[in-house]
């Protein structure tokens, strides 16, 4: 059996699969690893891969990682929520398990899983996007993933869709993860509870009458048992969502745009409005074809076998 190892480095722990050719995880193993310093995270991701070693003839290794990859898909160059700069991954973590290494941003190799074995299965043309903590994603185009000439392609996150909008991470204002992200959604909603406790009382309740301790589940809980405020909250997360769209849109042209992370499983309640938001927003829309928006498929696995298939390619 043609079997890799895909690995998804994360910041508290490493999740790792023997996977086959057809995106089927054989076996996965999770490692906790404290990410304190960049050889802790190594050694974390050396334990990985040789326990599915033990039991797996691979023949390569993928890692997602969440950072900047160079071009080579060689080296770590900078991992905001890792203790990580400038890593030679591809060699130093190669000559420990003896197999060949290859390197990628988590959400490429997330978007590369979801274009072979998921929601854009075998879709030539297609973006994901990922809505969790922070808004991220990954281009294919022509059946390639697009990575750009230095490595850093898709961060969608960082379009500024509202000039001198809120402050960024990244130091700019206005970007697009600032108003269509699980954080988004928090922040929304725990000042929704704050200012109208009447609408709020669903949420509220929920978080023991404690506005700031209302989470991302609790809203995705209320809205999918009807709450009106928690479901307008996801109708306003989602117009945010399509109009992003209608921009990559606009730029790229894809055929369907798949989304993804922790907040899309919400399902429809997100998704629909971001279909009516792009819709309404598409440059010349009603000269010209629609994309698809669709959910993801592979939840949390996308990673980890988009990383290991693309550890299988020359």
């Amino acid at each position: 059996m043609d079997l890799t190892i895909g690995v998804d480095v994360g910041g508290t722990k490493i999740a790792a699969g023997a996977v086959d050719a057809t995106g089927r995880i054989v076996e996965n193993v999770r490692v906790q690893t404290p990410a304190t310093t960049a050889a802790a995270v190594e050694d974390g991701i050396v334990e990985a891969v040789r326990r599915l070693q033990l039991s797996h003839d691979a023949v390569a290794v993928g890692l997602a990682v969440a950072g900047f990859v160079d071009e080579k898909r060689a080296a770590l160059r900078f991992a905001p929520n890792l203790p990580m700069a400038d890593r030679p991954l591809r060699e130093t973590i190669g000559a420990r398990v003896g197999l060949p290494v290859v390197v990628e941003n988590d959400a490429n190799a997330a978007a590369w899983g979801e274009h072979r074995f998921g929601g854009g299965r075998e879709n030539p043309e297609m973006c994901l996007v990922t809505v969790g903590t922070g808004l991220g994603g990954g281009i294919v185009m022509a059946g390639d993933l697009v990575r750009g000439a230095f490595g850093v392609a898709a961060e969608f996150g960082h379009l500024r869709l509202v000039p001198g909008g809120l402050p960024c991470g990244c130091g700019n204002h206005g970007c697009w993860e600032q108003y269509c992200s699980g954080s988004a959604l928090i922040r929304e909603a725990q000042a929704l509870c704050r200012h109208d406790p009447v609408a709020g009382a669903a949420l509220l309740q929920l978080s023991g009458q404690d506005p700031d301790a209302v989470t991302g589940t609790m809203v995705t809980e209320a809205a999918l048992a009807g709450d009106p405020a928690a479901v307008g909250l996801f109708a306003e997360l989602g117009r945010w969502l399509g109009e992003g769209v209608a921009a990559l849109a606009a730029v790229l042209d894809p055929a369907t745009i798949v989304v993804g992370g922790g907040v899309s499983e919400a399902g429809d309640l997100l998704l629909d409005p971001a279909r009516q938001a792009y819709a309404a927003a598409l440059s010349g829309g009603s000269h010209r074809p629609h994309l698809q928006i669709t959910g993801a498929t592979l939840g949390n696995d996308a990673g980890l076998i988009g990383a290991a298939d693309l550890a299988r390619r020359p």
